[in-house]
C-alpha cells in the first residue's frame, strides 16, 4: 500500500470531513519517488474544542505506525468544520 493510502486510511479514524495529503519529499534531499515529507489538511468535527497541541497529538497517534516507519517530516493545519468554512474551504501553506 502506498504511503498516501496508509495516511488516509489511518486518519479516518479522526472521521475527517477534508483531507488533503501532499507529498513534499520531492522538496527535500531524498531518492525520486519517496514518500517520506508529507503536508496534511485534516478538517474534523474531533476538534471542536481542543487547543492546537491536542489536536497535533491526535494527528501523530492516528499515524503512529506511519510515523515509525516510513514518514521522516510531517506539517499538519488541522480544523474545526467551522474553521474550514471561515477559511473558505482553503488553506494556503507557507
Amino acid at each position: 500500500m502506498a504511503m498516501a493510502e496508509q495516511i488516509e486510511s489511518s486518519l479516518q479514524v479522526l472521521s475527517p470531513v477534508h483531507l488533503e495529503l501532499v507529498n513534499e519529499s520531492n522538496q527535500h534531499n531524498v531518492p525520486p519517488g519517496s514518500e517520506s515529507h508529507w503536508n496534511v489538511v485534516v478538517v474534523s468535527a474531533a476538534f471542536e474544542g481542543q487547543r492546537l497541541v491536542k489536536r497535533q497529538r491526535a494527528v501523530y497517534g492516528a499515524l503512529k505506525a506511519e510515523l515509525a516507519g516510513g514518514i521522516h517530516a510531517l506539517t499538519m493545519k488541522t480544523l474545526t468544520p467551522g474553521e474550514w468554512a471561515a477559511a473558505g474551504g482553503a488553506i494556503t501553506n507557507p
